[in-house]
């Protein structure tokens, strides 16, 4: 085996005449923390909706654990260790932050439905006290358990960023996507943030995979980084690789690049 959780190799998406991704290949090892930037229209949207299952791409394969994912849906996928988060804010508004992590594990079932909910089953209690107090671990360790019993859809932008981040590793993930995740933070919860990817993939081996315009978050955060330029990787390597290959700064970091 590689030694990858995920394996994406020559990956090919076209819409119509345009040419989205052409032979995109990218890896991702347990614990690693990559960074993909560039320009846009480069085909990042792209790629992570290739990854997690909701574009089928029209070349190349995804394997996740050593497993073809390349045809299995975005559900498949989220149950097998995989979990995005989006540009877009998809937190559940009407429920409470906690709530929101409590959802996110529901999946697995074995609280015996409904019928175990009206009559207080002592399998749906034991059930929901473990969901409940992952819930609690993962919002203490984001920084988040003052605010557990507040209505997700009263927080602030930087705020609910994080509770989206909380909700996708609630289930203890193989692959984390995250999608601008610092959109609208400001440069101390951005900070909060990178420590808290940082400790997600340090102690739970996690692998995380983030587009973000912040070339500054993303070369303080990630120890690789990968650059699309046209749907095709232009480079790739350490941030300071990255930021002294010329083709990138003419692509992308341009003169004043950090």
């Amino acid at each position: 085996m590689s030694g990858h959780v995920l394996d994406a190799s020559g990956i090919g998406v076209r819409f119509g005449g345009v040419q989205a991704l052409d032979g995109v290949t990218l890896s991702l090892r347990p614990g690693e923390v990559c960074g993909l930037i560039g320009p846009n229209g480069a085909g990042k949207t792209t790629l992570f909706d290739v990854l997690s299952g909701i574009r089928r791409p029209d070349q190349g394969r995804i394997l996740l654990d050593g497993a073809d994912v390349t045809r299995r849906s975005p559900v498949w996928r989220a149950r097998h260790g995989m979990r995005r988060t989006f540009q877009r804010q998809q937190l559940f508004g009407q429920l409470t932050v906690a709530d929101n992590l409590v959802v996110a594990q529901e999946w697995r079932g074995g609280g015996g439905g409904w019928a175990a909910d009206l009559l207080a089953a002592p399998t749906r209690r034991t059930h929901e006290r473990a969901r409940r107090a992952r819930a609690t671990e993962v919002l203490r360790a984001c920084g988040l358990d003052g605010i557990a019993d507040d209505y997700a859809g009263t927080l602030p932008v930087g705020r609910a960023r994080m509770v989206e981040l909380a909700r996708a590793v609630a289930d203890g993930p193989r692959v984390l996507l995250l999608d601008e995740p610092a959109s609208g933070m400001t440069d101390e919860e951005s900070g909060h943030l990178a420590s808290v990817v940082r400790h997600l993939a340090a102690e739970e081996g996690c692998a995380v995979l983030l587009v973000e315009h912040n070339v500054a978050f993303v070369m303080g955060l990630c120890s690789r980084v990968v650059v699309l330029d046209l749907g095709r990787v232009l480079a790739q390597g350490t941030a300071t690789e990255v930021r002294a290959d010329p083709r990138v700064r003419d692509a992308y970091l341009g003169a004043a690049a950090p």
